[in-house]
């Protein structure tokens, strides 16, 4: 009886979405996942929700909770993402150099393997946003990793010993790497990143034995190039609009501005816009060889339609007036089959993004009814709910009512309604903007839990000025085309955390922050969700009602994801902290100007007076 009820609190039966097994050499990665003891995915399994069956820790002892063992990574900097577990194992990454370390959980954690690359530090330069690295994957007996200068390599799970590597980016082109690599069936996924140097990203994927290319997808160009299917979006024609505003007094200048088209006024159905939607004149070239879409983010997969899902960043370059149309697809959420890349559908966020609002936040699967609905909180303050197998849209809301730079968004249409004095211009310093670029959520990934039915997401309260600039592009060399500074919204806070209902995004509770919450969240079985903040607190809250229930402060600023694996009958909960990612950067390089680093400096300046800098990486792991 007692047997059984440890079983039950660990959770040896995982139940999240009801996913049947698939064919895969990485079914030693499908075993793990089923495992609740296990972390062996970067958000816990593969519909992306941040929860875990486990339970031991929960309302009435999480108070108890004491640090059980840490663990120094030796590395300065942002320390995104968290460790992977596998039995016995735990996989931990650090941020540039992007060392890897595999600590024994039955012998002290003890260091098995570890494994050091050698990239040119000339790499760092190239990187947008902080040297971070959001994590590893697991599959096929192997530890993936993707290094920063844009080699992915399969490292023994075992021993540490390389067993391929495929280059993905040039860093000579300003194309680098931040994301974890994801393992699904006997693929490897990953991206690129480099939306601010010009760089036209893409998804890609290769085959986990030996490293081959299996497909790549762009996020901008001809159809063929970016694997748009013969019947994308067939279920909403809308979504492939030629255009979906017009232009308010000259649009593409100073007084300019753009008025959504009905859904009876649009061209639907449309191919090819990948190119078409980026009209002329654009800064360099047609616009879309240089037209950016960032992919890196954490992506999701339904087994049951082979479905991979993921959201393309900026358009290149953040100056809009010099690359005037919807500019698709980038700020688009796309669904892909697994096997062949094939597009499903796609949606953009934000046409013809005025305020470097990305679109690469995670999507998030979760089951309701017997459908699949796939959400997702934009950078632009929106959170969506799509229904998951055709991208139809469900629900649309703003996550906090600050948003000021759209009204709505039209139901019928997908687009949003934008207001008039929000629009930006080369030259013109448009003040009060809410959210800043960096957006309501960042990378950080939002958690679901199946049991209350809520998602649970960090949040960023931040507005900004910003001046869109002329910007000449040159391979390799920076090109962003704005500036802009940053200043707490009208809570006079930079963050919070709430919670959410998916099927309205109507808002159940908020909890400010002082700054921006940079760390992923974690959810429990036992109605608990943890993240940590940028002024180096790690947090338990009570899922239902926001109450905090239990708090303790590391070493440095948190902008990892909260974690939990089980080991010996015992539950862990543990993030990695290290100050850094785009908040954190301006600190760790002493920047002081306030336009520097995208506008951090001056909009983060209080970060020092929380945190060491640079900020040093470390892991954290607590237990009862």
């Amino acid at each position: 009886m007692q047997v059984n009820k440890i079983k039950l609190a660990l959770g040896l039966v995982a139940a999240t979405m009801a996913m049947p097994m698939v064919a895969s050499a990485a079914a030693d990665q499908e075993a793990a996942i089923k495992n609740a003891n296990n972390w062996a995915h970067p958000r816990g399994n593969h519909t992306n929700n941040g929860f875990s069956e486990l339970a031991q820790i929960n309302k009435g002892n999480v108070k108890n909770l004491k640090a059980a063992w840490t663990f120094a990574t030796g590395v300065n900097r942002g320390h995104e993402g968290s460790p992977v577990v596998v039995g016995n194992m735990m996989y931990v990454h650090t941020a540039f150099p992007n060392n890897v370390y595999a600590l024994d959980l039955n012998d002290n954690q003890k260091i098995v393997w570890s494994y050091f690359p050698k990239q040119d530090p000339s790499v760092q330069a190239v990187l947008c946003c902080d040297n971070v690295s959001r994590g590893l994957g697991y599959g096929d007996g192997k530890i993936y990793l993707q290094q920063n200068d844009g080699n992915l390599v399969a490292l023994d799970a075992k021993t540490g010993a390389k067993q391929w590597s495929t280059l993905v980016n040039d860093p000579k082109v300003g194309a680098t790497n931040t994301n974890a690599p994801h393992v699904i069936k006997d693929k490897i996924i990953t991206g690129c990143s480099g939306a601010e140097f010009g760089v036209r990203c893409f998804l890609v994927a290769y085959n986990a034995k030996d490293g081959s290319l299996a497909w790549k997808a762009y996020s901008t160009g001809p159809d063929a190039e970016m694997l748009i299917g013969d019947d994308f979006n067939s279920a909403n024609p809308q979504y492939s609009a030629l255009s979906v505003y017009k232009d308010i007094n000259g649009g593409n200048k100073e007084g300019g501005s753009f008025e959504a088209l009905k859904l009876g006024e649009m061209k639907i159905g449309e191919k090819e816009l990948g190119t078409r939607t980026w009209l002329k004149p654009q800064a360099v070239k047609d616009g879309w060889q240089h037209g950016g879409g960032s992919t890196w983010g954490w992506w999701p997969y339904d087994a049951r339609t082979n479905l991979v899902y993921y959201g393309t960043g900026n358009p290149s370059v953040w100056n809009p007036d010099v690359r005037p149309g919807d500019n698709k697809w980038s700020m688009t959420i796309f669904a892909r089959d697994l096997d062949t890349g094939i597009a499903k559908w796609g949606y953009q966020m934000t046409p013809h993004d005025e305020w470097d609002y990305d679109g690469i936040n995670e999507v998030i699967l979760f089951d309701k009814g017997g459908k699949t609905y796939a959400w997702h909180h934009d950078r632009n303050g929106f959170a969506y709910t799509f229904n998951a197998h055709d991208g139809s849209l469900i629900a649309a809301e703003k996550v906090h009512p600050f948003v000021n730079w759209a009204t709505h968004v039209d139901m019928k249409t997908g687009v949003p309604q934008k207001v008039a004095s929000a629009s930006t211009h080369q030259d013109y310093n448009a003040k009060g903007i809410c959210p800043a670029a960096l957006g309501t959520k960042d990378q950080q990934p939002a958690a679901y839990s199946p049991k209350t039915g809520l998602v649970y997401s960090p949040l960023n309260h931040v507005c900004m000025t910003y001046e869109p600039v002329e910007s000449k592009y040159v391979a390799g060399q920076p090109w962003v085309g704005a500036t802009l500074t940053m200043f707490p919204g009208p809570d006079g806070v930079m963050g919070g955390f709430a919670a959410y209902n998916p099927m309205t995004n109507k808002k159940v509770w908020y909890n400010k922050e002082k700054f921006s919450a940079w760390s992923g969240a974690l959810t429990t079985a036992s109605n608990l969700v943890f993240y940590g903040t940028l002024d180096r607190w790690f947090k338990a809250l009570d899922a239902q009602s926001g109450k905090e229930l239990w708090k303790f402060q590391v070493g440095s600023g948190v902008i990892g994801n909260a974690f939990t694996y089980g080991h010996k009958g015992k539950q862990y909960v543990g993030t990695l902290s290290g100050i850094g990612g785009w908040a954190g950067v301006a600190m760790n390089l002493g920047l002081t100007t306030p336009t520097d680093a995208l506008g951090a400096a001056g909009g983060y300046a209080e970060l020092v007076k929380y945190n060491a800098a640079p900020g040093g990486g470390a892991l954290t792991v607590f237990s009862l």
